[in-house]
């Protein structure tokens, strides 16, 4: 039998969750507008599809890494949303693989978390 959590439990942990989530949009939001200052800034040297054009190179590395962050930040983003809608629906707390519920423990550390410590070392 899971447990169900407390209202103060899961208020808290909406809380936390919506604070996140703004702090996610903003990283995002800044990611993006950094990522277009920094093509809009390019010289045409620097766009150069020359491969003795080292600084191109390093600019191109730079841009993958920071669109993988920022894709990163997304996928955490897309986690706390779906944690918000479990809390509206009453499946927060639960696990979405086994139905027992996630240890508090768990949830205080990856409050988005949908799955069990065990059901996710098995995905």
């Amino acid at each position: 039998m899971t447990r169900s959590l407390a209202k103060s439990t899961i208020k808290k942990f909406k809380e936390t969750l919506e604070s996140e989530r703004e702090r996610l949009q903003s990283l995002i939001e800044e990611m993006e507008q950094e990522l277009e200052d920094a093509r809009n800034s390019e010289t045409a040297a620097d766009r150069s599809s020359d491969p003795e054009n080292a600084d191109a190179g390093s600019m191109r590395l730079e841009y993958a890494k920071e669109l993988s962050i920022e894709r990163n930040t997304e996928d955490l983003l897309h986690k706390v949303e779906r944690a918000l809608r479990r809390i509206e629906t009453g499946g927060y707390g639960i696990c979405e693989v086994c139905g027992e519920a996630i240890p508090m423990a768990r949830l205080e550390v990856l409050p988005y978390a949908t799955m069990c410590v065990t059901c996710a070392s098995k995905s």
